[in-house]
């Protein structure tokens, strides 16, 4: 699959879809169109943001990050977070989680 093609934008909410679904990683793509967010939310795995195209405003335990095409951006296990794309321009990211959300204990 490439990441670049067919990117899942939706003109409603946000586009996603799963590129990896294994044991030890999820890899699923998000795509936003200005002002779409990726609500609320605790990471339920270790996570990396990959941005592939624009950028997007993450916040992290009220802390807020702006992460730009190119970025990578850590988010540890049980971090609350969301993701907004404040930008004028469409923006997709990959969501890496390792392991997979599925294998986590608490």
């Amino acid at each position: 699959m490439n990441v670049f093609k067919d990117i899942p934008y939706n003109e409603n909410a946000m586009g996603h879809r799963k590129i990896v679904d294994e044991k030890h990683v999820l890899i699923m793509q998000i795509a936003l169109k200005p002002g779409q967010i990726v609500p609320g939310h605790t990471a339920n795995s270790n996570v990396h943001l990959l941005i592939l195209k624009g950028s997007v405003t993450v916040n992290l335990n009220e802390s807020e990050h702006r992460v730009n095409h190119g970025d990578v951006l850590p988010v540890a296990f049980k971090t609350s977070m969301s993701i907004e794309n404040t930008g004028s321009e469409d923006a997709a990211f990959l969501v890496i989680k390792t392991p997979n959300p599925s294998e986590m204990t608490e």
